[in-house]
């Protein structure tokens, strides 16, 4: 196998496409860290990896500390030594390969559903960056093999439950592991269940047997939490313009005002977000007939509801605190997460970079941010049936009232939905159970923060759709008044996938079609292809 590149055979599958036919363009893996992009591309749309010669370089003489370490008489932990409360325990040479097999067999504890696809390939390739920055002391040749092993289409079976976020991901790291061994449960390129040595002998792929130090370095970061952070980041940025699309076919389908989108009334109160979020606004809702039609000393309306008023204040303070997360997703990227780890000049040392608190604590703000923003697209969702403040609109929008009901039960799923939004809100890194014997005794409870975060995102996700195809409906009804060219060319979209106004019909096929258009960027690009690029 080539030092360049790690060279394997793979399979296809449509639905799981190997990154030997991926159209997107190679990830190099070094010494520094990889990117947002890198992470999305590997992990969701299956690109290639290739790893820098000059950093396996670095790797094999990082390598070369270890195996001194190995024959010296006085213990090193992870090297010599036994693990975690077993620390103190010397380990002898010939008993080692199987002390490091032994700590990934049983660290690979994991129990409950798969966790998804994406997920385990975004942690595989973050493990194999650190692995790549030379401060772990693993041979070349391992981080070869999981190079080979991503660029397969290989996963491993990684499970819902089993990470403290302390000591970093330890369970789905060491199933992960588990398979670069020839071991455990994997799926294939195809998403064949299968055995792990089965996938690597069938992709040309020899097992790895594990050498001092190396067992641990494969399982001790913060691969998995911070994988979905990235991921996460990834949707959200894509949601929250949604959101202010969202807001602003609300805002012109009720009757609402732009004046308050002002920029000058936004530049008093300085937020990054909130401009950003205010000028997404005015930009969608330019030149609107239906805005021009009740403006003016006329209109009876004083100001609108804090739903539609105050939006650009919630979007924009989801915005800032993504930003927040992105940076520090950004310093996690470039960290070499391991314990001990091989510092530049040439100690082995123990340290608490694995703790998972950094990454957990943004998760959960994450979640704070989409569950607010769910909540207040609800309530514009709610205003546009409710006959007494949707000014004009048949109660539900039904089509014929008392026979219809229109889109009642739709505001229903987005309720349903924002009220566990509201539960997943609830902060998971301020827990901590004492594990290992009290040695490991406060955990981040950031693996657990990122998967509450994503069913956060898939819920947001929902409630927008359901918003955007509410507002559609009531931007026909408001015909022969026109919308605005941006907004309607979202509900020209919308109405691709779901039928306009009329007698009730089976409804959950449309709203799963909107959520669909809402999850590809459909939605903002034809938003953007008026106004131009959206913030």
């Amino acid at each position: 196998m080539s030092h360049t590149e790690a060279s394997v055979t793979a399979g296809t599958h449509p639905a799981a496409a190997s990154a030997a036919t991926s159209s997107a363009a190679p990830v190099t893996v070094g010494a520094g860290a990889v990117s947002f992009a890198d992470v999305v591309a590997v992990a969701r749309h299956d690109a290639r990896i290739v790893l820098d010669p000059a950093a396996l370089t670095g790797v094999a003489a990082t390598r070369a500390i270890i195996d001194g370490l190995a024959s010296d008489v006085n213990p090193h932990y992870g090297i010599s030594t036994g693990f975690g409360a077993l620390a103190s325990t010397f380990i002898e040479s010939d008993r080692r390969a199987q002390l490091q097999a032994s700590l990934v067999r049983s660290h690979a504890a994991g129990s409950g559903p798969e966790v998804e696809r994406e997920v385990v390939r975004a942690l595989m390739l973050l493990r194999l960056s650190t692995l790549m920055t030379g401060r772990t002391g693993v041979r070349p040749a391992t981080a070869e093999a999981y190079a080979a092993v991503l660029n397969a289409g290989i996963t491993p079976v990684v499970h819902e439950y089993g990470s403290l976020g302390c000591s970093g991901d330890l369970a789905p790291l060491a199933h992960c592991a588990l398979a670069v061994m020839g071991e455990g449960r994997v799926r294939d390129a195809a998403g064949t269940p299968m055995g792990g040595a089965e996938a690597l002998a069938a992709a040309g792929i020899t097992p790895v047997v594990l050498a001092e130090k190396e067992g641990l370095a494969l399982i001790n970061g913060t691969d998995g939490m911070l994988g979905m952070l990235v991921l996460a980041l990834t949707d959200l940025k894509r949601l929250l313009t949604t959101a202010d699309i969202a807001a602003a076919m609300s805002v012109e389908a009720l009757l609402g005002t732009d004046a308050t989108f002002a920029a000058d009334l936004q530049a008093l109160r300085p937020q990054l977000g909130q401009a950003a979020s205010a000028g997404n606004l005015r930009a969608i809702l330019t030149g609107s007939p239906l805005l021009a039609f009740h403006a003016g000393p006329e209109d009876p309306t004083v100001q609108d509801a804090y739903s539609l008023r105050c939006s650009p204040q919630v979007h924009g303070a989801a915005r800032d605190t993504a930003d927040h997360a992105a940076l520090i997703a950004g310093r996690e990227l470039a960290s070499a997460v391991d314990n001990p780890v091989v510092t530049l000049d040439g100690r082995v040392m123990s340290n608490g970079n694995f703790h998972g608190a950094p990454v957990g604590y943004v998760l959960d703000f994450l979640a704070i941010a989409a569950a607010d923003v769910a909540s207040m697209s609800e309530r514009r969702t709610d205003r546009h049936l409710d006959a007494y403040r949707n000014k004009g609109l048949p109660p539900f929008l039904a089509h014929e009232v008392g026979v219809d009901s229109g889109l009642m039960i739709a505001q229903y799923t987005a309720a349903g939905i924002v009220s566990e939004l509201k539960r997943l809100a609830v902060p998971a890194s301020v827990d901590s159970i004492p594990s290992s014997a009290m040695q490991e005794d406060h955990v981040s409870m950031g693996w657990a923060a990122a998967r509450k975060l994503r069913r956060s995102i898939d819920g947001l996700e929902r409630v927008l759709a359901i918003e955007i195809m509410t507002a559609a409906r009531s931007l026909d009804l408001r015909a022969p008044l026109l919308p605005g060219a941006a907004t309607g060319a979202v509900r020209d979209l919308v109405r691709t996938v779901a039928e306009g106004p009329g007698h009730d019909r089976f409804l959950s096929p449309e709203i799963e079609a909107v959520v669909q258009i809402v999850a590809t960027g459909a939605v903002t690009d034809a938003a953007a292809s008026v106004t131009g690029p959206l913030a």
